[in-house]
């Protein structure tokens, strides 16, 4: 079976560098496959992305060596079925709050008899290769989200959960959770210190942390603190922020030689 990069890179004590895919389209997704992330994540929670484009997405990506993943809507069997059998090699499930919710996500990720997953890798086995059943449960990576207060009350209970192995904060769903407000980098004190306490407890339990960032700098800070799995921005927001940088610049040099506009 093809190796998991992301594996790797944490077997070697390395943090994976991970790009964010919100818009449904299989050239952008290629595009930003061929510069450099060790993974990209499809998101078809908050992403404008449908189960059909995530398809052409994940085979957009499989022309690089980047690792695809997806975060799923929400913690239901199908969905999470149905995206390892396209080929997923990582799923990000989001609102995981108690230990109940950790074993059924780590249930409907694995093939028995470690879990209930139903079998049909249909692409998976293109992608992945014709040995893809005897070592999926080995190699698929499985994250529980922690973003809320439930979550943050349940925490050792979730991470004590044989089979998951990784966690993903959202610090803007868990700033709100704490009264605080939602944003990726510049936290509050009380969510800063919630994501502290998060990264704390995951390396007591040997679980990998990760979590979303609006920055590099931001991402390097937290690579720093012992986080292994770094999301910068999204592509949405990489775009805008690019094209913002191209008219100020125009409107800047405009303004210098006229009045008027360009």
């Amino acid at each position: 079976m093809r190796p998991n990069k992301i594996r790797e890179i944490w077997q070697n004590g390395g943090a994976v560098v991970n790009g964010w895919l919100a818009i449904p389209n299989s050239f952008s997704a290629e595009t930003m496959a061929h510069q450099g992330w060790d993974s990209l994540t499809i998101d078809l929670q908050h992403g404008v992305v449908d189960y059909q484009t995530m398809v052409t997405m994940l085979q957009a990506i499989s022309t690089t060596a980047t690792v695809p993943v997806v975060r799923v809507p929400w913690l239901e069997p199908g969905i999470l079925m149905k995206t390892l059998d396209a080929g997923a090699y990582g799923v990000i499930c989001p609102m995981v709050n108690t230990k109940e919710d950790a074993q059924k996500l780590v249930a409907y990720t694995h093939y028995a008899p470690k879990g209930t997953r139903s079998f049909g890798p249909v692409r998976a086995l293109l992608y992945g290769g014709a040995d893809y059943p005897q070592h999926a449960n080995d190699t698929i990576v499985t994250f529980a989200m922690i973003e809320t207060a439930a979550a943050l009350d349940n925490l050792d209970d979730i991470l004590s959960v044989e089979g998951l192995d990784a966690i993903y904060i959202g610090p803007s769903d868990l700033s709100l959770a704490l009264g605080c407000n939602p944003t990726f980098d510049d936290l509050d004190p009380k969510a800063a210190e919630a994501v502290d306490h998060i990264l704390a407890r995951a390396k007591a339990h040997g679980v990998v942390a990760g979590i979303h960032n609006g920055t590099p700098e931001a991402a390097l800070k937290r690579i720093a603190k012992g986080f292994q799995f770094v999301t910068i921005s999204s592509d949405a927001r990489l775009m805008a922020a690019g094209a913002q940088q191209v008219i100020s610049k125009m409107r800047a040099t405009t303004a210098s030689k006229s009045s008027g506009s360009y």
